[in-house]
């Protein structure tokens, strides 16, 4: 297990989403056959933590808590922390300080759904750093929708720029930021941008310029998808239905992974199909359960 700790930042008002988003969280929307919140919980799970702070509005909190409960039917626990105005992402380290106690952090963005075989093994590897900062580098068609990576000729990491009008390069910045136990420290120093947010961009280039940031590139076979357009929520939806549906696995599923790390047992795991027992996800987890754990 991770001596990590997890943030998954699910805030703000869904306003991209409207009207879909006026009476529920966006990150508790369907992505297929799972609520959203379920992708971000799993991508966490993958890299071996099991403290998890989910950060969401205060009129939202309910909705979460009913959805996600503590955490311990997977083998988690996981702390509420209310975001009063949605100020930035680097708010984040602001508001998980206490939680977060000096402990390095694994955060995710609550809207952003991550796939790849390998991809434990690359979050591992974030997580083997032990100090300093890591985020992930996704090649991208668009942009200048994103923090974008600057590389040098050396292809050395030159700079991160807030959505370039003139992209430097084709590498957006993932939702995912492993960071060492300074990162509530650093958030401190954050300034609101033109914008009034404390960016995240900002934060990491405190990193950056203390040659303490590591942006690992995600090739070919992982796909990174955020769900904040009507568009990119349907073609979320639609990736996890023709993974499923071809290979006949889950995609963002806790209660597997959860049973595959030896977190929860047989019978557990048995329990949480009977809640599902009229769906092809709980029939899924019955059928696991009938056999010995996959391969993680």
């Amino acid at each position: 297990m991770s001596d990590r700790k997890g943030i998954i930042l699910a805030g703000g008002s869904g306003t991209r989403l409207y009207p879909v988003t006026l009476g529920v969280s966006k990150q508790l929307l369907p992505v297929y056959d799972k609520p959203m919140i379920y992708y971000p919980v799993s991508v966490l799970m993958h890299a071996g933590i099991r403290e998890i702070a989910i950060i969401t509005t205060p009129e939202d909190q309910d909705q979460f808590r009913r959805v996600l409960g503590d955490g311990s039917q997977w083998g988690l626990a996981f702390t509420y922390i209310v975001q009063p105005r949605p100020e930035g992402l680097a708010q984040a380290y602001l508001l998980a300080e206490d939680f977060l106690a000096g402990r390095p952090s694994a955060m995710v963005l609550g809207d952003n759904i991550f796939f790849g075989h390998g991809l434990p093994e690359l979050l591992a590897g974030a997580d083997a750093q032990g100090s300093g900062g890591t985020v992930f580098g996704y090649r991208v068609a668009d942009p200048e929708r994103y923090g974008v990576v600057d590389f040098d000729d050396a292809g050395r990491v030159r700079q991160i720029v807030e959505k370039p009008a003139v992209p430097p390069s084709s590498y957006a910045v993932t939702g995912l930021y492993f960071l060492d136990g300074t990162a509530p420290e650093r958030a401190r120093k954050v300034t609101p941008s033109a914008r009034g947010e404390l960016e995240i961009t900002t934060l990491l280039e405190m990193y950056l310029a203390d040659g303490q940031l590591t942006v690992q590139q995600m090739g070919r076979g992982y796909a990174w998808l955020d769900t904040g357009t009507h568009g990119s929520l349907l073609d979320a939806g639609n990736f996890v239905r023709t993974l499923e549906k071809r290979q006949g696995l889950q995609t963002g599923s806790p209660d597997e992974i959860a049973y595959a790390l030896g977190w929860i047992d047989r019978t557990a795991l048995a329990e949480r199909a009977k809640l599902f027992a009229k769906n092809d996800y709980g029939a899924y987890l019955a059928n696991l359960a009938a056999h010995e754990p996959p391969a993680r």
